[in-house]
């Protein structure tokens, strides 16, 4: 197969060889994408953009029951994108840090593109 753009797309191979995370950090970043990818999941972190949340307040901006938005609380948690902390007889979840919120900001974003493929 010819390519009319052989040095170019050449040194672009290279490069991106060369800055390609390892094998771990990739399954660590697929299982983040994966967690976040759940539409309640997403819904939660939307939600979390807002402020740090109990349950009870997570439930009521999602909807759906406390089992189940426990549930996938645990599940985002395991994934470190979420955090949580002790506040008396709660526990409060936020995002776990300024790159969540800006990745799903970008996600936002890119859902209004209306850039041609």
């Amino acid at each position: 197969m010819e390519c009319n753009h052989e040095e170019a797309h050449e040194l672009s191979a290279k490069r991106a060889k060369e800055n390609m995370p390892t094998n771990e950090s990739i399954e660590k970043l697929s299982a983040q994408f994966k967690a976040i990818s759940e539409p309640s999941r997403l819904k939660i972190l939307l939600a979390l953009r807002e402020g740090e949340m109990c349950v009870y307040h997570i439930v009521e901006a999602v909807g759906g029951n406390q089992s189940a938005v426990s549930h996938q609380l645990r599940i985002l948690r395991d994934n470190r994108i979420i955090k949580a902390r002790r506040d008396g007889q709660n526990i409060v979840y936020s995002l776990a840090d300024a790159h969540i919120l800006a990745v799903l900001e970008l996600a936002l974003a890119h859902i209004g593109c209306k850039e041609e493929l």
